[in-house]
């Protein structure tokens, strides 16, 4: 159908970004799984159109410009516009570490997928987005990149100590206020969204919270009316402190 959404997001063939994706077939919208592996991708894609959604895998590898400009091409070829961007790819390495033991090498390469592949996805995809009606763009952020529960004493995440994984979400963060204020005057949207801990290969499934419950929030966000938010940190009971 012409008026069919269309909906990408990054880091789908499983986990939380799958039930993102799901949920939005669910909705109407005719989904674009990015994965890094293509095989995956289209074995996920062909689990939502068994289930009777529109679904096609969209190869993409956030920290590579020419893999994200591909995509980007691919999809065009499509569509000359896109509703919703979800940037869910994300990594963690040496989360058991110390802060002075963690590896410099490994902390770059988190922010490679987490912070730096969200801003190159974005910017790649942004003259589709601006040319939707109303295109919204969310990030899959965290609880551990606030910095105002990180260093309350009396919060439970105050023993996490991990560099790498959580300054990306802090950064990532960061480029949502830098890109909610581009999107200002303008129908666009572009928030944060923090899904919990949750049970996902990301942990070794040992988060109490379901992939159900994370991709609440990311739905919300993705598919906000035009009173809705923008520049905004969000779980499924309201706003997080920066």
């Amino acid at each position: 159908m012409a008026d069919t959404k269309n909906a990408i997001i990054t880091g789908a063939n499983k986990g939380i970004g799958f039930e993102v994706a799901r949920r939005l077939a669910g909705l109407g919208y005719s989904v674009w799984l990015g994965c890094r592996d293509a095989g995956r991708g289209e074995a996920a894609a062909a689990e939502l159109r068994d289930m009777g959604h529109g679904a096609q895998a969209l190869t993409i590898d956030v920290t590579d410009t020419s893999s994200v400009a591909a995509a980007a091409a691919r999809y065009r070829e499509h569509s000359g516009h896109l509703d919703v961007l979800v940037n869910n790819a994300g990594i963690i390495i040496d989360h058991d570490k110390e802060p002075s033991d963690e590896s410099l090498d490994n902390i770059k390469t988190v922010f490679e997928t987490n912070v730096f592949g969200a801003i190159r996805v974005t910017q790649a995809f942004m003259p589709l987005l601006r040319a939707a009606p109303a295109g919204r763009i969310v990030m899959t952020s965290s609880s551990v990149g606030s910095l105002s529960i990180m260093s309350d004493r009396t919060h439970p995440f105050y023993e996490i100590k991990e560099i790498g994984y959580c300054s990306s979400k802090s950064a990532l963060n960061a480029a949502v206020v830098a890109f909610a204020k581009e999107a200002d005057g303008t129908a666009m949207k572009v928030n944060a969204g923090d899904p919990g801990y949750t049970a996902t290969d990301f942990n070794n499934k040992s988060g109490p919270r379901s992939v159900e419950q994370a991709a609440t929030v990311l739905v919300h966000l993705a598919t906000l009316g035009e009173d809705g938010p923008n520049g905004g940190f969000f779980n499924e009971d309201g706003v997080r402190p920066w």
